[in-house]
């Protein structure tokens, strides 16, 4: 709410400043600066304290625990990310410190995960320093779903996010006629100078009268600072490109490769097809296969407002019930998507490959193609686990059943047992085998989840997996070994504080992890990961595996792939979801025709770009998995489930279901039979007085409590 602090006689200013020049190192409290200045009398020292809050609020002086302290002109600036907590307090993320403590009323108008410059003061009590925010650097988000609340007239907005401890003013001149208490609306704020008032901001568009899944999807965007729709002069730029195909293209910039065997394979879902794969015999024991990937760099001019836009996105986000694409739909699922039958422009990876998956030759290069059938991946999978050319009704993503061609059947089975030797001979290597059960629903036509079911990797989702790596690895090496600028898709080796944390936590399931040197860990890793499979424990021991892993991000540093045990990797077969492809095409581009780069020395900073948003993107695709698991969730409230319990805090255990890897919270308070405390080293609550224990690991029995739609949150109970 709008809050203005009073204003305090300041004849007090120039005797506390003389205080603090004499002791520019020590700190006092109110009552010590009344004792040296002989201030007794209460309304007098009750302006003093007044006086001392104000020089704090011109930052003459910085307030700790109740005690003041000289802010001194030279003080050490940091920069770092904000991290609210639910008590409002936050924690600032900084590569030069480890995370700092920050109390709510020193965030100086800070929100979640804005990036900010701050510095450090020592707390009054004990040798420990806390942060202040000196002032904001960026935003992390400046929209926000809130329901509206009208008092007096005057309007606010109370966000739905629980991470923002403020409301929202709406200014008399937005519109507010329409306007009703609790209706639900996107806003974006317009000034925020002063902490001690509410920030001021604007209504973009109202919502409806109700929090459905629509407004929660939007909200999860809005909390990670992502878009929800083009603007409107991006869809206007993207109508004016024009689409048409020209031969004359064709005939002087690219490799035609109409006429030789071509298809996808792709979701059954998916409108945005942006790799295919040529197939051609060349003679008894070679073979032409071509990675064709859309050519989204014809139509994204450079530094223009579409490329400006793409950039800024960074990725496409896929959340359970829709997709926001990085390209407006007219290129996303239209111009570069390589849809059947239709001629299309692409920038291809070419290789001559024999019988044992050796590379004899490859080529990269401007193409064209016309694909011969677009596949689910279900009835490609139908084909090579069959060795069939019918495609049945059940799996058939068109209307009935249907037959292949002969050349093509053949064509999937080649182009799978290459596949499988490509897959061995990396692994050989010292890749890493993660298969992380993927959760996925069923929805009906509203949007609602029917079913959970889990993503399988079969051999057709690895057919397709082996052929994009080898284009990857063979692009970032061709350009990696000439010692030339690029951008690479790299993964550093794990932490062994985070793998000595791990096989702690395994050793309880009977599996031990061997750190004895980098290959014993790779292999010791993937046994681990085998042993598991299937087991209901799999899905908690895959994600502490995950966890214990270096973040793969982009970077023109090469360090190569941990992971997939690659000296040199990239990302150049999706560019109509990912910007970093984009940059790679261009780069690769240039250096086929030895043009110059524009910008070389920008590109780090691009990097760091695209991997940020691809974290903010695969967080927003958490959130709403975990949204629909709880609206899942929400018909079964009061039934029981077998659950695997997946962490222990102090504040209580977290419990996944086996059926449908659901997770919810079991608080401490709610289990009766003794007062439990946590045991960090066991990772296990266990009880005072019978020494009964709930770790890691073990299986329990639950019912569902309650299902929190608007925080996301389950909540169990033992039975």
């Amino acid at each position: 709410m709008l809050k203005k602090r009073k204003s305090s006689n300041f004849k007090y200013v120039q005797s506390i400043l003389k205080i603090f020049d004499k002791y520019p190192d020590k700190s006092f409290k109110a009552n010590q600066i009344a004792v040296i200045l002989g201030v007794g009398d209460k309304n007098k020292k009750k302006i003093l304290a007044n006086t001392l809050d104000e020089l704090s609020a011109k930052k003459k002086l910085v307030k700790v625990d109740k005690a003041y302290q000289l802010l001194k002109k030279n003080r050490i600036l940091y920069k770092g990310r904000v991290e609210l907590t639910s008590s409002g307090n936050a924690y600032i993320i900084c590569e030069e410190l480890e995370d700092v403590f920050v109390h709510r009323s020193k965030l100086n108008t800070a929100l979640n995960r804005d990036e900010v410059s701050f510095y450090l003061v020592k707390r009054n009590k004990g040798n420990k320093t806390e942060a202040h925010v000196e002032k904001v650097l960026k935003r992390n988000r400046t929209e926000f779903i809130g329901a509206v609340m009208i008092q007096n007239n005057t309007v606010f907005v109370r966000p739905l996010d629980d991470k923002i401890f403020t409301d929202f003013f709406i200014p008399s001149g937005e519109i507010k006629s329409t306007l009703k208490n609790g209706e639900i609306v996107a806003i974006e704020m317009t000034k925020w100078q002063n902490p001690e008032m509410s920030p001021y901001a604007r209504i973009v568009k109202k919502l409806g009268k109700e929090i459905n899944q629509d407004v929660q999807m939007h909200a999860i965007l809005s909390e990670f600072g992502l878009p929800h729709e083009f603007p409107y002069e991006v869809q206007k730029a993207a109508e004016l490109i024009d689409i048409s195909i020209s031969e004359d293209e064709i005939k002087k910039n690219r490799n035609d490769f109409r006429d030789i065997l071509t298809i996808t394979i792709d979701p059954k879902d998916a409108k945005d097809f942006d790799d295919a794969i040529s197939f051609e015999k060349t003679d008894e024991n070679t073979f032409k296969i071509g990675v064709h990937i859309a050519d989204v760099t014809h139509y994204l001019e450079e530094g223009r407002l579409l490329d400006q836009e793409a950039f800024e996105r960074g990725t496409s986000v896929y959340l359970v019930d829709r997709v926001v694409p990085m390209l407006p739909e007219v290129l996303s699922n239209q111009a570069c998507s390589l849809r059947p039958h239709e001629n299309k422009y692409t920038f291809s990876a070419v290789f001559e490959i024999d019988e044992s998956a050796n590379i004899l030759f490859q080529w990269f290069g401007k193409t064209a193609i016309c694909s011969d059938e677009r596949f689910a991946y279900e009835e490609a999978e139908y084909i090579l686990e069959h060795n069939t050319e019918v495609i049945p009704d059940e799996i058939s993503i068109r209307s009935g059943s249907y037959k292949i061609s002969q050349e093509i059947k053949e064509a999937l089975i080649t182009l799978n047992r290459l596949a499988k030797i490509l897959r061995s001979r990396r692994m050989a290597l010292g890749a890493i085998s993660f298969e992380k059960q993927e959760v996925r629903f069923e929805l009906d036509d509203n949007g609602n989840p029917q079913e959970v079911y889990f993503k399988e990797s079969k051999q057709a989702n690895k057919l397709i997996e082996e052929f994009m790596l080898l284009a990857n690895k063979r692009v970032a090496a061709f350009i990696g070994k000439q010692k030339k600028d690029f951008v690479y898709r790299i993964h550093d080796e794990p932490d062994l504080e985070k793998l000595m944390a791990l096989n702690s936590l395994i050793r309880k399931f009977g599996h031990e992890l061997n750190l004895k040197d980098k290959k014993t860990t790779t292999a010791s890793i993937n046994q681990l990961l085998s042993d598991v499979q299937g087991s209901g424990e799999q899905n908690m021991v895959d994600t502490l595996a995950i966890r214990s892993m270096s973040k793969a991000v982009y970077s023109t540093e090469n360090i190569g792939h941990y992971g997939l045990a690659f000296d040199y990797y990239t990302h150049f077969t999706s560019p109509i979801r990912r910007y970093p492809d984009v940059l790679v095409h261009r780069l690769l581009y240039a250096y086929l025709k030895e043009q110059k780069v524009k910008d070389l020395s920008n590109y780090e900073a691009y990097c760091k770009h695209c991997s940020s948003r691809e974290v903010l993107a695969t967080n927003a695709e958490r959130e709403s998995i975990k949204y629909m698991q709880v609206k899942y969730m929400e018909t079964r409230v009061n039934r029981v489930f077998e659950g695997i319990i997946s962490g222990v805090t102090d504040w209580g255990l977290y419990v996944e279901l086996v059926d449908n890897k659901c997770e919810g919270l079991v608080r401490i308070k709610s289990i009766l039979d003794d007062i439990y405390y946590f045991d960090s080293e066991q990772y296990a609550l266990v009880g005072h007085h019978t020494a009964n224990t709930y770790q890691i690991g073990q299986e329990v029995a639950i019912r569902v409590v309650e299902a929190d739609l608007l925080k996301r949150q389950l909540t169990f109970e033992l039975t």
